[in-house]
């Protein structure tokens, strides 16, 4: 099943992404910084879910409370629930 996310406080603003076997698949953001957003999305391929969220959640972006590993995080917990 795809999932979308509306980020909030980020320069993307989208996050869609796959959950299979509770593996983390396909993710894209669209919208922000396209280099570092492709290899977040690459490094997170074909992980556990609950290892993901583990890892980037609470991440920030400068000054920013929030960034999109930290938002990719909060897409994850809400598809899960």
């Amino acid at each position: 099943m795809q999932y979308e996310y509306k980020t909030k406080g980020t320069c993307s603003q989208r996050i869609l992404f796959e959950i299979e076997d509770g593996k983390v698949k396909n993710v894209q953001f669209i919208g922000g910084c396209n280099g570092n957003l492709q290899g977040i999305s690459k490094l997170v391929e074909g992980r556990d879910v609950l290892e993901v969220i583990e890892k980037i959640e609470g991440i920030h972006c400068g000054v920013k409370p929030t960034s999109c590993p930290d938002q990719l995080a909060k897409a994850l917990k809400e598809a899960t629930k």
